[in-house]
């Protein structure tokens, strides 16, 4: 559709074709993995959410703002921006050794929540079969600046390739651990609260989404956590199945669940404006 706002991102970028793969799904759980292994990062979402009670919730939000930054217009992807940017603003937290009482917005940590959640959405779909070059890669990386522009961040000083992103979780390691808060996160994502008679599927859905986001981490944070991973071979045999059985499942059905972020992009802008992974290396 001539004229039609593309959004941050638009049909012509990694981003737009690499957010619509089923993969996203375990990515995201990756990401709440390697997040919670920052303690200051991870003590801002302990002491500021109920996040046992409305994990489901948490994690729909958490989706729904990727979606909107990515394929909403421009004008609701920076309404969604200024929303977070104003929640964080009015949380801080405490550090139970020294008793400091710090902002959740600290560019730091906000930069941590970042990284991790990139890395953890390009580590997935690659390993997982979702074929990008290394310079598509690169631009992926570099495409979300505007993503971390959103929630605080100074585009100029977050990682804009694959080496400053390596670069980054080099000079951070240090400052990582696996608190008491890491393995609550931990403990939560084994097993969610769930409606007794949803407590079937947890078990046998569930947990191997998070079982296999746990082993898709870098082999840092399984000796920081202390839980033993697969072999990688076998752990990219598995992803690599997830992707090619959620994959055939028909697309349409799948953007069908609510909040329809796809098929709304697609109508504002045409069919042309669908996800498609045949699109990158053009």
């Amino acid at each position: 559709m001539t004229g039609a706002d593309p959004g941050l991102f638009g049909p012509d970028s990694v981003t737009w074709q690499l957010h619509s793969d089923p993969v996203m799904w375990i990515a995201g759980v990756r990401a709440l993995y390697l997040q919670a292994l920052h303690p200051r990062a991870v003590r801002g979402v302990v002491q500021n959410s109920d996040f046992r009670r409305d994990a489901w919730g948490r994690l729909m939000r958490t989706a729904g703002f990727v979606g909107t930054t990515t394929y909403g217009t421009t004008e609701a992807a920076e309404h969604a921006g200024a929303r977070v940017r104003k929640i964080h603003r009015l949380l801080s937290a405490t550090d139970p050794d020294t008793g400091e009482r710090y902002g959740v917005d600290e560019p730091a940590l906000l930069l941590w929540v970042h990284c991790a959640e990139i890395d953890s959405y390009l580590h997935v779909a690659r390993r997982s079969g979702f074929r990008l070059t290394d310079a598509e890669a690169d631009r992926y990386i570099a495409e979300h600046r505007q993503s971390a522009r959103l929630v605080g961040l100074d585009p100029d000083d977050v990682p804009g390739d694959r080496a400053e992103m390596a670069a980054y979780f080099e000079k951070v390691r240090p400052d990582l651990a696996a608190g008491p808060e890491a393995h609550e996160v931990d403990d939560f994502l084994l097993r969610p609260p769930a409606h007794p008679l949803l407590v079937p599927a947890r078990e046998v859905l569930w947990r191997r989404v998070a079982h296999l986001a746990y082993a898709s981490l870098p082999p840092y944070a399984h000796e920081l956590y202390g839980r033993p991973a697969p072999a990688p071979a076998a752990v990219t045999r598995q992803l690599r199945l997830a992707g090619l059985l959620l994959r055939r499942v028909p697309a349409r059905v799948r953007w069908q669940l609510p909040p329809k972020h796809i098929l709304r992009a697609m109508a504002r802008l045409g069919p042309g404006a669908r996800p498609a992974p045949y699109k990158l290396g053009r």
